[in-house]
């Protein structure tokens, strides 16, 4: 399968994993060189650098990684600053400025902020600017995190609707065993279907912070914004965007859905789950909205809005906003709309989930 789309591509999210930024020489001279190597070939470039905590380590007066939230936290705002020197002087040397962006998964999830922070960020790349992008870690908790950075450079890249997402790993790819213990594991070089792969990554499990899985899992959210992913190596950065045939490639999906239905399939968490059965799921399917004769059963806790996920005979399908609290929608389930109306006493929307606000998984 040929590579000549990575070649082509316009926009790339660059994440960095700490254990990258630790390593012998200057690591971050030798990523911005390549990076504006790439901006050089007409790339927009944007970099989701992990390193805060990992810095602020020494002047907090810690030999090890805390286990502590309020310990973590700390450490992340003494290194945070730190880590943002080390990546202004590292492009200082080719006269590009960089800018500093701390996100929480609460910034994608509400649809104003998600906004707000993709016309940051598309306004920073027009200027110029290299957006060094990480988590906020000082004032995330575990309601609002995105749990790791590869997560986070799936959602960067569906905020600038970015071409490719490049998971950068000291093993470079995605193998069918552990190179480690096994010099003859073969690399897989292509995926296309995330699924079909799932089993190798136990055997990489030591990769990175976030794990091999978590590196799955981020190209299966970049391949629902429309971005193909490339596990790589540092030293194959340049090379990737040559379309050589270095790393592991995961194909996008040749459908990505619109901007709102990404927002909504990937930023949001789903607060329940609606059980419907097989005639309704084949009609979301085809295009239809969920009707409250639609609904089998209720399970969570929501508010009118909020996600939930829909769940037919072989699992969960689908998610959308729904139009109807959990309370009403545990009364009217599986009654026709005017039943419905006449029950609860109160205006009932036609859909339950609109098919405007719902998206197939």
């Amino acid at each position: 399968m040929s590579r000549d789309a990575l070649s082509l591509a316009r926009c790339v999210v660059i994440k960095v994993g700490s254990a990258l930024l630790v390593g012998d020489g200057d690591p971050f001279a030798r990523l911005a060189d390549d990076v504006v190597a790439l901006r050089a070939r007409g790339l927009r470039v944007l970099v989701v650098s992990s390193g805060a905590i990992a810095l602020g380590l020494a002047p907090m007066g810690l030999a090890a990684r805390p286990r502590d939230l309020p310990s973590l936290q700390a450490a992340a705002a003494a290194g945070q600053s730190r880590l943002m020197a080390k990546w202004a002087e590292a492009f200082a040397r080719h006269g590009v400025s960089v800018a500093q962006v701390l996100l929480t998964r609460a910034d994608v999830e509400d649809r104003h902020r998600y906004l707000n922070a993709r016309n940051a960020l598309v306004r920073l790349v027009d200027g110029g600017l290299v957006p060094i992008v990480n988590e906020n870690d000082t004032v995330a908790v575990e309601e609002i995190k995105f749990g790791d950075n590869d997560s986070l450079a799936a959602d960067v890249a569906g905020l600038v609707s970015a071409d490719v997402v490049v998971l950068l790993t000291k093993i470079g790819a995605l193998f069918a065993g552990d190179p480690r213990v096994d010099a003859n594991a073969a690399r897989v070089p292509l995926v296309e279907r995330i699924d079909d792969v799932r089993k190798y990554a136990g055997a990489a499990a030591l990769h990175g912070t976030g794990g091999m899985i978590t590196k799955l899992d981020a190209a299966e959210r970049a391949s629902r914004h429309g971005a193909s992913t490339v596990i790589a190596s540092e030293r194959d950065l340049v090379a990737v965007f040559r379309g050589d045939d270095v790393g592991t490639w995961f194909r996008a999906s040749e459908r990505p859905i619109n901007a709102r239905k990404r927002w909504i399939a990937t930023a949001l968490r789903p607060g329940g789950f609606l059980t419907v059965d097989a005639g309704a799921e084949q009609a979301l399917r085809d295009g239809a909205s969920l009707l409250p004769a639609g609904v089998r059963a209720v399970d969570g806790a929501f508010d009118v809005g909020d996600a939930v996920d829909v769940v037919g005979p072989k699992g969960v399908f689908a998610r959308g906003l729904v139009g109807v609290d959990d309370d009403d929608l545990r009364r009217i389930a599986g009654m026709r709309t005017d039943k419905a109306r006449e029950t609860l006493g109160v205006p009932v929307p036609d859909e339950i989930i609109h098919r405007d606000d719902l998206v197939l998984l």
